[in-house]
């Protein structure tokens, strides 16, 4: 972590600011300014998916599916789900008797998320929520699965999400959070650090007409919390038999822990 990580780590551990990328922010006011960079990259969100990560992310989705040992029948919950890569996966998987809930915060996500899971003619078992993952408009215990993929760390108060998350949850259920982490060796570290600054936000600006979007994703993995301290994170928040497995070096993480 540089000096500016963790300059910027302990401002935001003040209660009433937090981070945006690599600045401090009042906390009130990071809601609007992450919907705002996902309003201004969501038409063009899932072709620069494939381009930033080579269409390596749709594996990392697979596995994510795969380790959620889905059946038929289930409920699902996929949180900050954007334009439904998982979603579809999950569709297919719960069948005409399941049920899979595509929330997002950002309408405009949603809004491509809709139209393309229509377009793919999955429309009887899926419904689409607006909703803030810190307060989930859910009952208790509604559902037997929640993932979570590359949407916490753009969440204000993570903690906050992560008890949503649990009080939702039915025992006996799981939550998978997909997200960027920590890679395990220096030199990947290096090499990745060169792709996040330097290419990432070239490609926005040309693919997307919107470097600065791009360069505070960068920042944001930067200060996701590490596969350590997340895992502790949903221990805190009531998960059980908590894990990870690192994807790519570390440069991905999946979590998995369950609700008894």
């Amino acid at each position: 972590m540089t000096e500016h990580d963790a300059a910027a780590n302990t401002s935001a551990n003040n209660a009433d600011s937090t981070h945006f990328g690599f600045k401090t922010v009042a906390a009130s006011e990071k809601v609007s300014l992450v919907a705002n960079v996902f309003h201004s990259v969501a038409a063009k969100y899932d072709v620069m998916n494939d381009l930033m990560s080579l269409g390596i992310h749709r594996l990392w989705k697979r596995f994510t599916i795969d380790c959620s040992g889905v059946r038929p029948g289930q409920k699902v919950l996929d949180l900050a789900g954007g334009t439904g890569d998982l979603t579809a996966l999950f569709s297919r998987r719960v069948g005409p008797t399941g049920q899979v809930i595509l929330a997002d915060i950002n309408e405009s996500m949603l809004n491509v998320g809709k139209d393309k899971l229509r377009d793919l003619g999955l429309v009887n078992n899926i419904s689409y929520v607006q909703a803030n993952a810190e307060a989930l408009p859910f009952a208790d215990n509604s559902f037997d699965i929640i993932t979570i993929a590359f949407g916490l760390r753009n969440v204000t108060d993570k903690n906050a999400a992560l008890r949503s998350m649990f009080r939702v949850l039915k025992p006996g259920g799981r939550l998978l959070v997909l997200e960027f982490s920590k890679p395990t060796e220096e030199w990947l570290s290096k090499v990745y650090d060169v792709y996040s600054f330097k290419l990432l936000p070239v490609m926005g600006k040309l693919v997307a007409n919107d470097s600065e979007s791009y360069q505070y994703l960068a920042e944001s993995i930067r200060m996701h919390p590490d596969q350590d301290t997340l895992k502790q994170m949903m221990e805190d928040a009531g998960f059980a038999q908590t894990s990870y497995h690192n994807l790519t070096g570390g440069i991905v993480a999946l979590h998995r822990g369950y609700k008894f």
